[in-house]
């Protein structure tokens, strides 16, 4: 998966009474797309190409280093679940974004640290053919809580950087305008970082390129504080996720009441829904029923674990309506994490020298840019050819849910593709160039401008209007989810078969990536399903 997992989407407006000041506009973007740009360039150069450095550093075989990779792009993905939770409900978005900065700069201090102290480091592999010193306790500690701090800096700024800056706008054109360029920022930063920074750690030194995101952090931080006095800043206002954990407390609380047909029976507080809403999913309705001691004597809602309104109710029962086809998306997500792992202990086993001469060496860690180049290219054909054609053809609009299912069969394909690359590079008498394994990544990446954009869309028009900001929160969630699952897939498979040794050559990663087709091809049998049977907000047929 690539390095950006989710797409931010614009907050709800808040009223002036949610801020502590009246600052915000367009005076607050340099500061913070400069801060978008420092925290990517800085995350992007060390996880573009940890499983080389672990492999090269570290001494660690090639399966596991792909597996502690792939464990820390989970935690990416979940980190930036739990800065918003804490931001929304505690400390705000400044105060959670500074201090993830600064965690993440003690982070990259200590990868600095463990390449430039010999003795945080096991001794140099000189030769492939002799047995190489595995790290010490010590050695991993500092490693695992330097990969740690870093992990929670990139995850816990990435996003909640897109929604204070959002937040500085009332319009939402405003907010619009301000998206595109923080997506030109971020994208920008992120080839930045998988080409410039890897080279240098590659070419040059590991030393310098953790210097230069460490460098990168620090601006990245800096130009954040500087723009306080500019800023908008939100009081924190409570997380929506406590509002779904009190109806699933209340629900078990009155676990014994019956349910009632009575409207007249259930608190709606100051906005109802409508009545007919209480016909479905009639258990959770038990946590809207009123019973003695419930109310306040000024109408207001005494216990908020034992009662809760309508709306609170109904808003779960559209998060348990839209799980199964969210739970899709884990199994799209599971074959690209092992898919950009597995890619690049291909590279380094392929032919990489390229240019005039052949003296240029093509980094492995830098394959994903062929992702970023592929998504963002389709998004614009896209948006301005495809889309319209098939309005054109159709009379329709194009849909969330097909722009999900053309990502489902984009991605089996692009597996399909790299089994047939890796049975090719096995059958080959010497090693072929890096530049097959370019067309795989062009293709899991035109799948991304496609399931991406559609699960924004889809999440943002089905949420109730209390939950939009969750929708990005669920997409970053399935993708953590699905990195945690290529990982326990991975260890399953080297487990029960011999297809993945620390040596590919002498493995079958090919079996691998069909595996990853059949478990795509019955992964969009399950999505086609859902949708057959999913009913949109309206009560309307996707």
């Amino acid at each position: 998966m690539a390095p950006i997992t989710g797409t931010a989407t614009a907050p709800e407006n808040k009223s002036a009474s949610s801020t502590t000041s009246h600052g915000g506009g367009w005076s607050t973007a340099p500061f913070i797309l400069a801060s978008v740009v420092g925290m990517t360039v800085a995350s992007g150069g060390w996880l573009n190409n940890l499983i080389v450095f672990l492999i090269q550093e570290f001494n660690i075989k090639n399966i596991d280093a792909a597996q502690i990779s792939n464990f820390v792009n989970a935690c990416t993905s979940f980190f930036p679940v739990a800065a918003a939770i804490i931001a929304d409900a505690f400390l705000g978005c400044f105060s959670v974004i500074w201090i993830s900065c600064f965690v993440s700069f003690l982070g990259l201090i200590l990868l600095v640290l463990t390449v430039t102290i010999s003795g945080l480091r096991p001794p140099d592999c000189k030769s492939e053919s002799s047995s190489c010193a595995c790290p010490s306790g010590l050695q991993y500690a500092v490693l695992y809580t330097a990969l740690a701090l870093v992990s929670i800096g990139a995850g816990a700024t990435r996003f909640t950087l897109g929604t204070m800056g959002a937040n500085q706008f009332a319009r939402p054109d405003h907010q619009s305008t301000y998206f595109n360029w923080y997506f030109i920022a971020l994208y920008g930063a992120l080839f930045a970082s998988a080409t410039a920074i890897v080279y240098v750690e590659d070419n040059v030194s590991w030393f310098a390129g953790y210097a230069i995101c460490a460098s990168a952090n620090v601006i990245g931080l800096v130009s954040f504080l500087a723009g306080k006095r500019y800023y908008r800043h939100d009081r924190p206002h409570g997380s929506p996720f406590a509002s779904l954990a009190r109806v699933v407390v209340a629900t078990f609380r009155k676990r014994k009441l019956n349910s009632s047909s009575s409207t007249v029976d259930y608190y709606y507080g100051e906005k109802g829904v409508e009545k007919a809403a209480i016909s479905s999913l009639r258990l959770l309705n038990r946590a809207a029923i009123i019973t003695e001691g419930d109310i306040a004597m000024d109408g207001s809602i005494a216990k908020p674990w034992k009662l809760c309104t309508m709306q609170q109710v109904e808003d779960l029962k559209t998060l348990i309506r839209i799980l199964p086809l969210w739970s899709s998306s884990i199994f799209l997500s599971t074959p690209i994490g092992i898919q950009v792992s597995l890619t690049v202990l291909q590279a380094l086993a392929t032919d990489r020298h390229l240019g005039p001469g052949r003296h240029f060496q093509f980094p492995a860690g830098s394959m994903i840019i062929f992702t970023f180049l592929a998504t963002v290219v389709c998004l614009g054909l896209f948006g301005h050819c495809l889309w319209p054609l098939w309005k054109r053809v159709t009379g329709k609009q194009v849909t969330s849910l097909q722009q999900l299912g053309l990502g489902h069969a984009l991605t089996i394909g692009s597996m399909a593709v790299s089994a047939l690359v890796e049975s090719k590079r096995r059958r080959a008498q010497s090693p072929i160039s890096v530049l097959w394994l370019v067309p795989q990544m062009a293709i899991v990446g035109s799948g991304e401008a496609c399931h991406f954009p559609g699960q924004v869309r889809f999440y943002y028009q089905e949420f109730p209007s209390s939950l939009k900001s969750m929708s990005t929160a669920m997409i970053s969630m399935l993708i953590g989810i699905g990195f945690y699952l290529s990982t326990a897939l991975v260890d399953l498979v080297r487990r029960a078969t011999a297809w993945l040794p620390d040596d590919i050559d002498e493995g079958r990663v090919d079996n691998v990536y069909w595996m990853l087709v059949v478990i795509g091809v019955l992964n969009f049998g399950y999505f086609l399903g859902c949708c057959w049977f999913f009913k949109n907000k309206n009560g309307d047929d996707e």
